[in-house]
């Protein structure tokens, strides 16, 4: 059973993704939130992933850190929900957000997830506000807010340099160093791994 693949994406689009290996492509289905902060093709991509075998098929499922795999198969458990249902889910949302919504009980807005009915939101909030209440969050994308702009830029800037396949470790260490400095404050992502870049290129 696959559970992790690092290879070269050869075509993406916002649900399905095509990973070499080794001259083998991977056809690889997505969620959006993974989809936003994937590489560029021909880049190396590392996602974790979920097989789901069918009577007629073989299914994988790839994600870009461990807790949206953990989410995903939590989701997986509520009856009634399956990959496809499981994926929109967590399209339908920023992670943190819907992470909230279930620790809260709150059924309207799961109920404005596309595809999510009163009957499904109400099973959600039933099977997994326990459940997320002991996830970790840390490591997720956080929602876009005032105060947490540069946090996001940081994360996002971490994820590339890990799929570039720098350890990290060493890439926060870097990322953090170069935040330090008050000419980082208006850095966008592509600027701050650019630096990143620079400096790891020295360390190596």
């Amino acid at each position: 059973m696959i559970a992790f693949i690092t290879g070269t994406i050869l075509d993406k689009t916002p649900n399905v993704l095509i990973v070499e290996v080794q001259g083998i492509g991977y056809q690889i289905f997505i969620p959006l939130n993974t989809f936003y902060r994937l590489p560029e093709v021909k880049e190396s991509v590392s996602l974790y992933i979920h097989t789901h075998v069918r009577e007629d098929a073989l299914q994988l499922y790839g994600f870009l850190t461990r807790l949206e795999k953990e989410l995903f198969l939590l989701l997986l458990g509520v009856s009634g929900v399956g990959p496809k249902v499981a994926l929109g889910i967590l399209s339908g949302m920023e992670l943190t957000e819907l992470v909230q919504a279930l620790r809260d009980g709150n059924v309207d807005r799961l109920r404005a997830i596309p595809g999510v009915g009163p009957k499904t939101a109400g099973r959600l909030v039933l099977e997994l506000r326990e459940k997320v209440s002991a996830l970790s969050l840390a490591g997720l994308q956080t929602p876009i807010s005032a105060g947490s702009e540069s946090d996001k830029i940081k994360e996002d800037a971490l994820s590339a340099l890990v799929n570039l396949g720098y350890s990290r470790n060493e890439a926060k260490r870097v990322i953090d160093k170069i935040a330090e400095g008050e000419e980082a404050k208006s850095d966008s992502v592509e600027e701050l791994i650019k630096k990143a870049l620079k400096k790891l290129a020295k360390i190596s």
